[in-house]
């Protein structure tokens, strides 16, 4: 997704990853999130619209070369040593003039998956799991091969048929859930129950013995909500609700369920396939998201996503043992436990941490960290009806804008935003 996370991957290897919907992130479209306190007027710059004050011309234009790509929209949130920048780029809804709000909401997506493997820490810290234990002790009634631990699941590397389809040992497409194409659109209000993912994902064969690879695939994130049920007796959605969205305030923030509508406001995201000969495009707005139980549901704003990466970073919600643990990269991937590990080198800020996701039609998220949290990078993306190939022309407008946040250093001329 970002210019770094492909390198020494398969040619293989990429094409599972853009088919599970992990760069997908480039098919998205945005709502956004207020900050109490920022002058509500806007003016334009390089293109996008920005809160009023905030001289920074160089985020707006990046903002804005999202929308050159061909995506329908993006909001953009940046926080560093001259304080806090919001803005967005494109537009709320096709063939309307208004931009995407910088106050909605969004769906993140595969960005979930930080927020899940947050909260199987906590219970680690709290000794209700054991980060290396076997799953299967944990839900002995799924049949789990007894050498996945929990660790493999947080890091992908446990071997599991992606339930949303995934290749086999000869590099073949294996079909799983429709995650895509005509028959997504026409399916996407359909809903899941957790255990029913896990179970397709359990009726086909692993794609490599457990610990062995890695693999991202998202039945590892719905059977950890599964796992968390079932050691704390209360819902998946009850317990990210207590344990992080509570405490941190993020009202922005849920777990839907088989809920498919946005809160508003809301951009518009639109979904682009081939119907026969023909191509269509579909405002998927509303979507049912059960589909990625525990593994890209969630629904959040850039400045619940900035809090949140910001506390976690911060070590506000884990220890500093399990937090090093969490930020400890592995395989091929540079994959911590829900969180991937990235190098952008010396000179452009050295270890950024990050987790973005993208939602199998129309909405995006990203998320970037700098080890202290101090510095943050959250966006929502979305694509409209432009004929463009996300797995493409996304990863080359993060690597600008990532590299404008974090090897861009400027002097602290700004408060942060209150």
């Amino acid at each position: 997704m970002a210019y770094d996370k492909f390198k020494g991957i398969s040619r293989t290897h990429r094409r599972v990853i853009r088919r599970v919907g992990l760069t997908a992130l480039a098919a998205t479209l945005v709502a956004g999130a207020a900050t109490p306190g920022i002058a509500a007027a806007d003016a334009p710059v390089g293109g996008a619209t920005v809160v009023a004050g905030q001289d920074r011309p160089e985020l707006g234009q990046a903002a804005q070369e999202f929308v050159d790509a061909g995506f329908a929209g993006l909001q953009l949130r940046v926080r560093d040593e001259r304080g806090e920048w919001v803005g967005s780029a494109g537009v709320r809804k096709l063939g309307q003039s208004a931009k995407p709000p910088t106050n909605g909401r969004f769906w993140i997506a595969s960005t979930t998956k930080t927020f899940t493997a947050t909260l199987v820490l906590q219970l680690v810290a709290e000794g209700k799991i054991g980060l290396d234990a076997p799953v299967a002790g944990y839900l002995p009634d799924l049949g789990l091969d007894k050498r996945i631990t929990v660790r493999m699941l947080l890091q992908h590397t446990s071997g599991l048929f992606n339930y949303t389809g995934d290749v086999d040992a000869d590099g073949k497409w294996e079909s799983g859930i429709d995650a895509g194409g005509k028959e997504w659109v026409g399916n996407r209000f359909r809903s899941y129950q957790p255990e029913e993912l896990v179970r397709l994902a359990l009726s086909r064969a692993p794609r490599f013995e457990p610990g062995t690879s890695q693999r991202y695939a998202n039945t590892n994130y719905t059977l950890a909500l599964l796992l968390i049920g079932k050691v704390t007796g209360h819902s998946y959605a009850d317990e990210m609700q207590r344990r992080i969205l509570r405490p941190l305030g993020l009202r922005g923030t849920s777990v839907p369920g088989n809920r498919s509508q946005l809160p508003g406001p809301y951009a518009h995201g639109y979904y682009r396939y081939q119907d026969a000969d023909e191509w269509k495009v579909a405002d998927v707005s509303r979507q049912n998201l059960s589909l990625l139980a525990g593994a890209g549901d969630m629904i959040s704003t850039t400045k619940d996503l900035q809090t949140f990466v910001s506390a976690l970073m911060g070590g506000k919600l884990l220890p500093a043992s399990l937090l090093a643990e969490m930020r400890k990269p592995a395989g091929p991937y540079n994959l911590g436990l829900g969180l991937w590990v990235q190098d952008l080198g010396p000179d452009c800020g050295g270890i950024v941490y990050q987790h973005n996701g993208g939602a199998p039609g129309g909405y995006g998220s990203l998320m970037y960290s700098s080890a202290d949290g101090s510095r943050t990078l959250t966006a929502g993306v979305t694509t409209g009806d432009a004929p463009i190939d996300p797995a493409n022309a996304f990863p080359t407008a993060v690597d600008k804008l990532v590299k404008q946040v974090f090897c861009n250093k400027q002097p602290n001329q700004a408060k942060p935003a209150q």
